[in-house]
């Protein structure tokens, strides 16, 4: 690795806006945006994916491999990624720092504990629900009905028998209700930090937070705690983005976590807004796949932050194909090009829906060493018949050097759509449409549902945030990535199917709905076998297991 002062300044930024944490890791200050308020943006590329699998797509890896490969192009890019949560880290994922010759550093470090910024947010979540207890406790002068507050606690970790707790047992220990856990990734404060534009929105977006109701049904918020303040201290530097390198010396800001299947799914707004200063390219990712990470990146990121995208990366892997046309897992490296034909009903609606935004879109194709020619010389003709660029990625093995085709494809595409100025790129929906709407839209245009079943306490809970004044606010779907409808084993491209609605909640400060669907849980479990018991620690004091 370069000292991080090194690979800051080759791009412009200069030690004095860096705050070093050691040698390796930065944190950027805001004040660089006045710096470079008058430097024109680069060029923002999305990452994104098919359906998830259990073999594992690459799409981290080919957003940090596409970075390296633009940069050995001539192409001044910049990475832009979220945070690893511990949560995955230690239970099915293993660690999100890319991995071989394409991976970010300190891998272990960006894996673990980072900069604290996770933690921060824990804090900052952890001490709102002790303040809202500790009101009650001494008085309730808001008259919070205890039965009815909505902030939980939350811990950036794994475990499922956190999900609904008991509080308050035992004598003097306050009022005894329900309540639960989330992941941190979850965590509105999560969603807000990544949405922020300076402190002062910051501390905006906090006040707005919804904590439940008192006992007029009246809504109450964090500013009413007076937990503002406070909050905002213990988030003051975890708004600044990270600063790591690839191991061929590209930059990449790692900035925010949440969670796509039960959050926004994108990094922060504030450090792809300081990389498009910085950079001609700049290459980012949304989580899961693109019916989720990349419609919330259209639709909430994208809309709350005015930014535009100038094209799309859809991560496809022959193993995906094959497990969405009925491969099981222990047979995907063996060659199956009819299974593999079945399943590219997926890639293509995937293709089809990015398209909805009017965004160009280059198809990935993740290599492995397994991978029959066969399989992916039909996969490429496939793909340029419905007049599609596609390239072989191998960024695991080669590095930059292995997506030198995919950045030309991914530069051609951009500069072609420049050139018949056919990149108008727009949100899904209008922000006009009332909060079913919006749903409705997303389940049948995105998932290609046939209808939405919403339960009693969904249809009140929406008639409660409309009549509050939050119906134009867009929703952020919390669904099963594994599938496009909200049943996770209904895989390939499903049709007619409903998705039920259980109930929605109100992000007031982050600025959008929240839409549980089927058995989608904010408070992940741990497998029958977690990473957890293959990380270690070598003789030499070495972390093992871990990537």
């Amino acid at each position: 690795m370069k000292p991080i002062i090194d690979v800051a300044q080759d791009f412009g930024i200069p030690q004095e806006e860096l705050e070093l944490y050691g040698s390796y890791k930065s944190k950027i200050n805001l004040s660089i945006m006045d710096d470079y308020a008058s430097q024109p943006n680069g060029k923002l590329i999305l990452v994104t994916a098919m359906n998830p699998t259990p073999a594992g797509e690459g799409k981290t890896l080919t957003t940090i491999g596409l970075s390296q490969a633009l940069n050995v192009i001539g192409k001044r890019t910049i990475a832009a990624l979220r945070e690893p949560s511990m949560g995955p880290c230690f239970g099915m994922k293993g660690g999100a720092t890319g991995d071989n010759k394409a991976r970010i550093e300190p891998s272990e470090d960006i894996n673990l504990h980072f900069t604290g910024d996770i933690h921060a947010i824990s804090s900052a979540h952890n001490l709102l629900a002790a303040m809202i207890d500790n009101h009650i406790f001494h008085g309730n002068t808001l008259s919070i009905d205890p039965k009815r507050i909505m902030w939980k606690r939350v811990l950036d970790m794994n475990d499922r028998s956190l999900r609904q707790i008991i509080i308050g047992l035992g004598d003097n220990n306050g009022s005894t209700h329900e309540s639960g856990f989330m992941i941190t990734t979850a965590s509105e404060i999560m969603a807000i930090l990544c949405l922020s534009e300076s402190l002062e929105d910051l501390k905006d977006r906090l006040g707005r937070i919804w904590i439940g109701y008192n006992f007029s049904n009246e809504i109450v918020t964090a500013a009413q705690i007076g937990a503002v303040d406070a909050m905002l201290v213990l988030l003051k530097d975890a708004i600044k983005p990270n600063l790591v390198q690839t191991i061929e010396g590209t930059p990449v800001i790692v900035h925010g976590g949440p969670f796509a299947n039960i959050a926004h799914g994108c990094s922060s707004v504030l450090g792809t807004k300081i990389a498009l200063k910085l950079a001609d390219y700049v290459v980012t990712e949304a989580g899961f796949g693109a019916d989720l990470g990349a419609e919330k990146f259209f639709n909430i990121k994208c809309r709350q932050s005015g930014l535009t995208p100038s094209a799309a990366v859809l991560v496809v892997t022959l193993k995906a194909l094959k497990y969405n046309g009925g491969v099981a897992k222990a047979e995907l490296d063996l060659p199956n090009l009819e299974a593999m034909q079945s399943g590219l009903a997926n890639m293509k609606r995937h293709i089809e829906n990015i398209k909805k935004f009017g965004v160009p879109v280059v198809v990935a194709i993740n290599h492995f060493s397994a991978d029959s020619k066969e399989e992916i010389n039909f996969l490429v003709q496939y793909c340029n018949e419905l007049g599609i660029r596609a390239e072989i990625s191998n960024v695991w093995a080669d590095g930059g050097q292995g997506g030198v085709g995919l950045a030309n494809a991914v530069v051609e595409a951009i500069t072609e759509a420049e050139v018949k100025s056919i990149t108008q790129f727009h949100p899904l929906y209008d922000l006009e449409l009332s909060i079913q709407q919006k749903i409705e839209k997303i389940v049948t245009d995105i998932y290609r549902g046939k209808d939405v079943q919403f339960s009693a306490k969904a249809i009140k809970q929406i008639k409660d945030a409309e009549q509050l004044g939050y119906g134009n606010m867009p929703v952020c779907m919390a669904k099963t990535p594994y599938s496009f409808s909200d049943q996770p084993k209904l895989l390939g491209a499903p049709e007619g199917f409903t998705v039920q609605v259980n109930g929605i909640s109100v992000s007031a400060g982050a600025k959008f709905i929240v839409v549980y669907t089927g058995a989608v849980m904010t408070m992940p479990g741990l497998p029958k076998t977690p990473a957890a018991e293959r990380i270690y620690l070598d003789d030499n004091g070495e972390i093992q297991g871990l990537l």
